[in-house]
């Protein structure tokens, strides 16, 4: 049951309007690597947990927590859309510059929001639900927890590169904070999964492998390019971060099967068949007659 309380996580509150900044950070709203991602995300992942107690309850924390932060940016965004113009000629009334903020407005804002903010990101695209994993493996998921926050993190610093307001700079930096934290929070708990013997590499651990296809095919780094500068890389010798393999780099790759040869298709789909002339055609359409 969650309920609502009224104060910000943080302040949400620019020092001056920015219509164009408003659109931009739509991105960190509505895009696929936004608040309301990581949202809907954790607290599906929570929801499905078949595990109660502490990874249960990260879940649900953490997925409440970004429901706070998708309120803050809303406030921001509506904050930043206040008094913004809504004709070309109030923007250049008083700043002749101010055509230029006028066109790289979102005119969404105003015609479907009504001066406040969109489930949608920067490009005006709407927020999906394809955006949200919610695997049911604790180990995968929260692998891709830590992307999530990582590619969240990326686009708030470059945000915070994109304005001048103090006001957004400060709530922004909060975000950045406890990005930081979040990053950090699913990498220790991808160690705890392993060290509570739950879940290892590679995932699904519990995925009864061959042991003669994974000899061959499960530590052998193949070289595509040319020359032989990914050799140097950790991928491609010593032991694999699993600790059950040892990474082998194989420069010149070979086909395991031969060149595949299709039959003939159902001829009722027509599809461009070889040796379908005349006899096969006809008797189909005798049948179809």
């Amino acid at each position: 049951m969650f309920s609502h309380v009224k104060d910000l996580q943080f302040e949400a509150k620019p020092d001056a309007p920015d219509a164009a900044f408003a659109r931009r950070l739509q991105e960190v709203l509505g895009g696929k690597w936004g608040e309301m991602t990581v949202a809907n995300q954790y607290l599906f992942q929570g929801w499905n947990c078949r595990l109660p107690g502490k990874y249960k309850d990260l879940l649900l924390d953490v997925g409440t927590e970004e429901v706070g932060h998708v309120e803050m940016i809303v406030t921001m965004i509506s904050r930043l859309l206040d008094n913004a113009p809504l004709a070309l000629s109030e923007a250049i009334a008083d700043n002749p510059g101010g055509g230029a903020v006028y066109a790289a407005s979102n005119p969404a804002h105003f015609i479907h929001g009504g001066g406040g903010a969109l489930p949608v990101d920067a490009s005006g695209v709407p927020w999906n639900g394809s955006y949200v994993t919610a695997s049911g493996n604790l180990l995968a998921d929260f692998q891709l927890n830590v992307t999530a926050e990582a590619q969240g993190r990326l686009q708030v610093a470059r945000l915070f590169n994109m304005t001048d307001d103090p006001g957004v700079k400060q709530m922004l930096r909060f975000l950045l904070a406890r990005d930081t934290m979040h990053q950090n929070m699913w990498l220790a708990a991808i160690e705890q999964l392993k060290e509570d013997g739950l879940e290892d590499m590679p995932v699904p651990d519990a995925f009864p492998d061959s042991g003669e296809f994974t000899d061959e095919f499960g530590y052998t780094y193949l070289g595509f390019s040319s020359g032989t500068d990914a050799a140097q890389g950790r991928w491609a010798s010593g032991p694999a971060p699993d600790g059950k393999g040892e990474f082998r780099y194989d420069d010149n790759p070979r086909a395991n099967a031969p060149e595949p040869v299709l039959p003939p298709g159902d001829p009722r789909l027509y599809g461009t068949n070889p040796g379908l002339a005349g006899g096969v055609v006809n008797t189909v359409k005798s049948k179809l007659t």
